[in-house]
């Protein structure tokens, strides 16, 4: 249970700090760490995210950085995608999801080391942020897609979000990141209730300890987004994603996959 109060809170500190991230830890350390199967792993990931997301997202749209407009119309794009990844979540292997998974990762932290470089010139993390204007085809066709990866891999979407918003819809790194966390309050909890009508269950008590940590850590990040060098964040955050990634890839090839698989 400590384990899990711990994890809990480095995964809010990243939600709350980057917009994203948590799904990247939470279902490996549930798997891995805490030795729950994948089905109920990727269902607890949820419940976990969208309680630090919850919180982040609060301390964010206090400080006007989360741009309403494209946070619904992502999110209702996202709802078929959502139902559609549940679907094929359930069609494929525990070690195929995992390795796939892990694949993705590695494409998002691409992106988001390239997305830092270009703007931290360019000084976007300022305290609130321009909405841009709302491009509709874009950000429907983006939320289908950060959807399906929701159903499928019991994740808030956060690692895909905030490059998705940054490079695809032109926003700043800080409206990115506080609009992303309005979309994972949404997404994650869209998700769950996907999850639970496919009858996935979880174990109460550990993710009531991680999301607990987890709301406290979000709101610490939070804080901390203002303060910290915002290229180094995004540098660390992508390395992270990095190192994750290669252990899930490298698992699903040569190790088996994941516990029970």
């Amino acid at each position: 249970m400590l384990l899990a109060v711990a994890f809990g809170l480095a995964i809010g500190l990243a939600v709350g700090t980057l917009g994203g991230g948590g799904s990247v830890l939470a279902v490996p350390v549930l798997v891995y760490i805490l030795g729950q199967p994948v089905e109920e792993a990727t269902t607890m990931s949820l419940v976990v995210v969208a309680s630090g997301a919850i919180a982040g997202a609060a301390g964010h749209a206090r400080a006007g950085r989360v741009c309403w407009r494209h946070a619904w119309s992502f999110t209702a794009a996202a709802i078929p995608g959502i139902a559609l990844g549940t679907l094929a979540g359930e069609a494929v292997s525990g070690t195929l999801l995992v390795g796939a998974f892990g694949v993705i990762m590695l494409g998002a932290a691409h992106a988001t080391w390239r997305k830092v470089e270009e703007q931290s010139a360019a000084s976007d993390w300022q305290p609130g942020g321009v909405c841009p204007p709302l491009r509709l085809p874009r950000d429907l066709v983006a939320g289908l897609l950060v959807g399906f990866v929701t159903g499928m891999f019991g994740v808030g979407g956060g690692f895909l979000i905030v490059p998705t918003l940054a490079i695809a819809l032109a926003f700043t790194m800080r409206t990115a990141v506080g609009t992303s966390l309005a979309i994972i309050t949404a997404t994650s909890l869209l998700g769950l209730a996907a999850h639970l009508l496919a009858g996935r269950g979880i174990d109460a008590e550990l993710t009531a300890a991680m999301s607990l940590a987890c709301v406290a850590g979000a709101l610490v990040g939070a804080g901390l987004a203002t303060r910290l060098p915002q290229r180094a964040l995004g540098h660390g955050f992508a390395l992270l994603v990095v190192a994750v990634a290669t252990y899930l890839v490298l698992s699903a090839a040569f190790l088996g996959g994941p516990p029970g698989t």
